[in-house]
């Protein structure tokens, strides 16, 4: 255990961008929780639809302040809010994230007798979501997807805090400047700085949140195909963070296609391990969620985030590897969508 001395106190910083209903069920949740000595920052980030009259019902139920600024993507945002924090931990959330009653208490009480520099903590479906997002939240969680690292092990090496749910000290922020101008991977670029400068990191899995991620499958693709991008843009910045596991969904597209024309041209039997992997994941997806049609959405939700992230992944590899190209991502002006 490594305690603190000094009482421990939360800034929850949120960017937002034409989001004002999401920001409204996350602040609705907060003004529940069992821990209520925190404090809100609100960052609008140019929104053209803005959230200031959802902010204002909560300003004498939440200890809540409200920021505009000019567009700059949700790393900056959040240093944004980060500067003007006045408490000595700051956590990140996303805007699509409804927090449990006893999240700030479970923070505060980890913080305070065994301190960590910075954490991450992992992220659920709840009740309340659609079958799209519960089926999306499997794909992104899986065992046959991402290989169930995402917040599965306290081990940096297999565990980066994610920024939908990651928080570390002023100090942190004050000696790596927070997140750099990246628009996707910018979590996980911080998570590899915040190791560099010789900080502790931790998951503390008793810190969940209710993570709401994409709502169809068209945004769904657009965001785990930028994901994909940004791991090379990520292997670019620092050399060696590239896994083995993180070339899996790129290894998948090219066997796809493979098997695909092979089954077109030579056989339909070799659509037989594309079929079989779509089984395992309706009848793990469905035992999982208790559900048949949640079951039978997460096949092509897992299906999307593979080719999604492993195409990504491809055409980052061929444009900054093979053609050295700089560095860039796909829909650019619809990262938060």
């Amino acid at each position: 255990m490594h305690p603190v001395e000094n009482p421990v106190t939360l800034s929850l910083i949120i960017p937002v961008y034409n989001r004002p209903q999401e920001i409204d069920e996350l602040l609705a949740s907060l003004t529940k929780q069992t821990h209520p000595d925190f404090e809100v920052i609100i960052v609008e980030d140019g929104s053209e639809v803005n959230c200031k009259s959802n902010v204002d019902k909560y300003t004498g139920l939440l200890n809540v302040t409200y920021y505009v600024k000019a567009n700059s993507g949700p790393g900056l945002s959040r240093n944004y809010g980060a500067e003007r924090a006045k408490g000595s931990y700051l956590v990140f959330l996303d805007s699509d994230c409804i927090i449990p009653a006893q999240y700030t208490e479970t923070l505060i009480h980890r913080l305070t007798y065994d301190y960590t520099d910075a954490f991450g903590g992992p992220d659920k479906a709840d009740n309340t979501f659609t079958p799209t997002q519960k089926a999306i939240n499997y794909a992104m969680t899986s065992f046959f997807t991402t290989g169930g690292i995402r917040g599965g092990s306290e081990k940096m090496d297999k565990f980066y805090p994610r920024s939908f749910n990651m928080g570390y000290s002023k100090e942190v922020f004050s000696k790596t400047g927070g997140f750099s101008t990246m628009r996707f991977g910018e979590d996980i670029d911080m998570s590899i700085r915040i190791v560099s400068n010789g900080f502790r990191t931790a998951l503390i899995s008793e810190a969940y949140v209710y993570h709401k991620r994409r709502t169809n499958f068209k945004q769904f693709f657009r965001q785990v195909f930028n994901s994909g991008i940004a791991r090379i843009v990520l292997q670019k910045r620092h050399p060696g963070s590239l896994k083995p596991v993180h070339t899996f969904p790129a290894l998948f597209v090219a066997g796809s296609i493979f098997l695909l024309l092979m089954g077109v041209f030579v056989s339909p039997v070799l659509l037989t391990p594309l079929l079989f992997l779509a089984l395992l994941i309706g009848a793990d997806a469905t035992l999982k969620n208790r559900n048949l049609s949640i079951g039978l959405l997460s096949v092509p939700a897992s299906f999307i985030q593979l080719w999604g992230y492993g195409s990504g992944f491809l055409l980052a590899f061929w444009n900054i590897v093979i053609r050295s190209g700089e560095e860039f991502s796909a829909f650019g002006k619809t990262f938060y969508k």
